[in-house]
Order: structure tokens, then C-alpha cells, then sequence
């Protein structure tokens, strides 16, 4: 029996060698494999020597050669195959071992050039992968060191069954699949919707279920050489239980909230909703403690309990001892969370705050930059929709009313307008002070959003300015808010019946804005 080894990644690597030799294989290498094999004493024959053809082009050209194709590709007991092996001399390779180079770690690496970007794409490795993979029946494909004790112990007890060897095959080619992935994704560079288009993931945990307990679920990360990992996909989890479906998803639409602000920013998310969110200067005695219980008592506490709590700051001890002792102000118990998620943690805070429950899942997370190009995926039944992700961007406020807003209107006119990029369609939001006071998501029709945030804020709407993540199509939404209190009104514009907002903002001394964007989220 015959098997050649050419992994990128050493790890295992020479006890597995040495565990084939023990049981009689032969064992064929090049370059680094090779050495690290001599090193260690394991016998190895180098391929060139195997082949009769010597390594070419500073090693481009080692195992493209038919010695090495044939003796994988041909089909056992194939009587045309058999007879074209003997006539020419092949011998058998019987398991194939191999990964590919680090080219994710190359292209992403500070100064990276295009043409070491070039050099690090595999020729050899894939296609000395891909043959082991498609004739698995015969060959034994190995691309994950982790299949290194399994392959050997099933060696010892007579050999690799026809599953087993499907299921590495299946393995391989996914291997190369991802890898193919991300060079392809480098090389067609700012080009975001291509005609073909894969993505790259890799499971980073399975879940107890998805979004409902007879549903199956996991989590994945999307690879990428453009976009780091960050948010959600680049957290690690520090205390708690183990994230569910659900958790994962609120926790991506809090972090993704505070991650749109410069300034200090604390929002509390329920069902993907901002139910609490407050920014502002955090520098004060009270520091990010303050803010957040500003958040809490300003914003809708009801939903807040078992909810999920970002922080767009490192968290410190103020925030931790407030977030594990601060009341409920509806309940008077103490506040329960599901998730806190920070882009830092004190260590000293992380040890307090991990008190407060042995369920608490505390996460930190990179934040990333909310301005770069990234893209969106959403399943439908049969297809995937993908788009442009609606980042982070300075957008114009135009006064089309009679009346100016005041300079700290338009400042909670731009909270507003951001705070509303991140609810549920139809969305309304209304701000005072940098806070949340009253939110109405997911409606059919934008009136009833402007109704339900009117109603959750009650007396707190005086004062508060409004924002609309699209236009209002009529004057009604414009009318009850004002009817609230709301001194202030930013909304996408172009409806047909712009006119009449205007003469009703006018009517009820409102200064109406638009922006010409529109933040839909479905």
C-alpha cells in the first residue's frame, strides 16, 4: 500500500506517518512534508524520485505528473484501467493526505502583494485532492488532521469503509470548494454580484435547535479575505450557557446598532428590535453606567427583561456592577438578560459582571468598520437574495417645512435616523435627549407604527423629535405624532403625497425633514 502526504498544515503529521509505516505503507512526499518526515526519522520516499521527473518552476511543478494521477485516479479491477497501468508502469496510491496553503493568511496579511497572493494559490494540493476524493471507492482522501486516528484505527481493524471513505470525500471537495471560494473572491475584488457566486463558511458550533425546538441549527461563520471577522461572526463567548438560534440573531441586531455610533452607545434588542437605546457622552462621573440606565428607564424596561444588552464600549466595572444590580422599573427585581455583548472587557469587570448568573452569556466581539462594503444574505424557499449591506453613511437632513429645527433637534434627528435603519419595517422611532422613548415596528402600515411608539412613550414623546425609515405615504403618520408631542419629523420623501405632509407639518409647527434614503428592513 501506498500513500502520499503533502499537508500545509503539519499538525499530526508524523505520528500518522508513522502509524501507516507501522502498518506496512509506503510513504511518498515533497518539500516541507518531506523533511519534516526525514527529521522525525519516519522512511519516505521523495516524489521526484517516484516520478523520474525532478521538481520545476521553484517547485510549481511536483506532483502533476501521471505517476502520481494515474496511481489515484485508476479504478480497481477496471480491466481497461488495470491494462493502461501495467502497460505504463503505475503503481497504486492508495490514500492521499493533504491541505492546502495558507492563502487567506497570505492576501490578508499587512503588505501582502499580488504576486505572493499569486504564489500561495495551490495547484498541486487541489488536484491531487480532488482525484484521491473522486475515486474514493479505492482511495482514501484526508484533508482534516482530526481523520487522522479515525483513518488509522479503521486501518488496524481491516480498513476504511465505503461511507467512511465517502464521507472524506465529501470533506475533501467541500475543502477545496472553500478555498477555490476565497481566491476567487480576492480576485475579482470590488466586484460585488458576480454572474457565479459561492460563499465560504465554516460551522462554528452546532445548536441545541434552531429557531423553534423541532428545528435543526447551527452557526457559521462567513469567510472572507475582504472582511475580517467582526460582530456577531468574530465573537467569543467569555460566561454562560451556550448560544441559541435566536440569541445569535439578537445578538448581531444589538451589536449591530452600537456599532453605527461613534459616540458611547447602549441599546437593549428584543426580537431583533431596539426596545432601549441611548448615546451620548459617557465621560461623567457615572460613565456608561449612567447611559445605560438612561437606556433602561427612558426606553421600554417591559421588553428590556431577557433581552440583550450591546455596549459599543469596553466594558468596565460601572457598567458591570450596573447591569448586575440595577432594578427593573416595572418589575422591582432585579434586571435578567440573555446576552451582554462588548468589544472589550476589563478583566476585573468580566469577573464581576459573570456573579451576577451562571447563565448570563457575556460575548466580546469585534466591531469592525461600519462603513465598509459587506454583503447581505437572506434564504428563500428555493434561492438566496443578496445585496449590499445597508452600512453606515452620512446622510443629508433637508428642511422642507416652514419651520427650522432646533441645533439639538437635529441632533436626535440623526440618533433617530440611525436608530431606525436598524427596526423592523414599517419603523418609527422617537428620540429625546440621545434616548429611545417610543418605537412601533413590523406594522403593515406606518400609521400604526407612529401609533405604538406614540403609545410607549407616552408623556416622554413632548419634546421628542420622530424618524420614519421610509416615506409617509400620507399625512396621518405626521398628525399623530405631533398629536404626542413630537416636535420634529425626518422620513425618507418622494411620496406623491409629499405636499400634504408638508401642509399638515406646518399646520401643527413641525419641522419636517427628508433625506432621499431609505432603510428598509424586512
Amino acid at each position: 500500500m501506498r500513500a502520499i502526504l503533502a499537508p500545509y498544515d503539519k499538525t499530526g503529521l508524523v505520528e500518522f506517518a508513522r502509524g501507516l509505516v507501522a502498518l506496512g505503507w509506503e510513504i511518498l512526499a515533497t518539500g516541507g512534508t518531506q523533511q519534516a518526515l526525514e527529521a522525525a526519522s519516519v522512511p519516505v520516499t521523495p516524489v521526484a524520485a517516484y516520478t523520474g521527473s525532478p521538481e520545476m518552476l521553484e517547485g510549481r511543478v511536483k506532483t502533476l505528473h501521471p505517476r502520481i494521477h494515474g496511481g489515484l485516479l485508476y479504478r480497481r479491477g477496471h480491466a481497461g484501467d488495470e491494462a493502461e497501468v501495467a502497460a505504463h508502469g503505475l503503481g497504486a496510491i492508495d490514500l492521499m493526505a493533504g491541505n492546502l496553503y495558507p492563502f487567506v493568511a497570505t492576501v490578508t496579511r499587512a503588505g501582502a502583494t499580488f504576486e505572493e497572493a499569486l504564489e500561495n494559490i495551490d495547484i498541486g494540493g487541489p488536484a491531487m485532492i480532488r482525484s484521491a476524493a473522486k475515486n474514493h471507492p479505492s482511495v482514501i482522501p484526508v484533508v482534516d488532521p482530526a481523520d487522522y486516528a479515525p483513518v488509522l484505527e479503521a486501518l488496524r481493524g481491516g480498513g476504511v469503509s465505503q461511507p467512511v471513505r465517502r464521507a472524506l470525500a465529501a470533506k475533501a471537495f467541500q475543502h477545496v470548494a472553500r478555498y477555490d471560494t476565497l481566491v476567487a473572491e480576492y480576485l475579482r475584488g470590488d466586484e460585488e454580484l458576480p454572474a457565479e457566486l459561492t460563499f465560504a463558511m465554516t460551522r462554528l458550533e452546532e445548536l441545541r435547535y434552531g429557531e423553534n425546538p423541532h428545528q435543526r441549527g447551527a452557526f457559521y461563520r462567513f469567510d472572507s479575505v475582504r472582511t475580517p471577522a467582526e460582530g456577531i461572526g468574530g465573537a467569543v463567548q467569555h460566561h454562560g450557557k451556550a448560544l441559541s438560534f435566536v440569541n445569535i440573531l439578537d445578538a448581531d441586531a444589538a451589536f449591530n446598532l452600537v456599532a453605527d455610533f461613534e459616540a458611547p452607545a447602549v441599546a437593549i434588542i428584543k426580537h431583533t428590535n431596539p426596545c432601549c437605546f441611548a448615546t451620548g457622552d459617557a465621560s461623567g462621573p457615572g460613565g456608561l453606567a449612567d447611559l445605560f440606565e438612561r437606556a433602561l428607564v427612558e426606553g421600554d424596561p417591559v421588553s428590556a427583561y431577557g433581552g440583550i444588552v450591546a455596549v459599543n464600549r469596553p466594558l468596565d466595572m460601572g457598567l458591570a456592577t450596573a447591569l448586575r444590580d440595577v432594578l427593573s422599573p416595572v418589575h422591582g427585581g432585579r434586571m435578567f438578560y440573555e446576552i451582554v455583548i462588548v468589544p472589550e472587557a476589563d478583566p476585573e469587570a468580566l469577573e464581576h459582571l459573570r456573579k451576577k448568573s451562571r447563565d448570563l452569556r457575556i460575548l466580546t466581539a469585534p466591531l469592525g468598520d461600519p462603513s465598509r462594503p459587506r454583503l447581505d444574505f437572506r434564504a428563500v424557499r428555493g434561492g438566496v437574495v443578496v445585496q449590499g449591506a445597508d452600512v453606515s453613511e452620512d446622510t443629508a437632513l433637508d428642511v422642507v417645512s416652514q419651520r427650522q429645527p432646533t441645533p439639538s433637534e437635529v441632533e436626535d434627528l440623526r440618533t433617530a435616523w440611525l436608530v431606525c435603519k436598524h427596526v423592523k419595517s414599517n419603523g418609527i422611532v422617537l428620540v429625546q435627549d440621545g434616548m429611545l422613548v417610543g418605537m412601533g415596528a413590523g406594522q403593515p402600515n406606518r400609521v400604526q407604527s407612529a401609533r405604538l411608539a406614540a403609545e410607549q412613550a407616552g408623556e416622554r414623546a413632548r419634546g421628542a423629535v420622530c424618524a420614519s425609515d421610509a416615506l409617509i405615504p400620507f399625512p396621518d403618520t405626521i398628525e399623530v405624532v405631533a398629536a404626542a408631542g413630537v416636535t420634529a419629523v425626518v422620513h425618507t420623501g418622494g411620496s406623491i403625497r409629499d405636499d400634504e405632509s408638508v401642509e399638515a407639518a406646518n399646520r401643527l409647527g413641525v419641522s419636517l425633514l427628508t433625506t432621499g434614503v431609505r432603510h428598509f428592513r424586512h
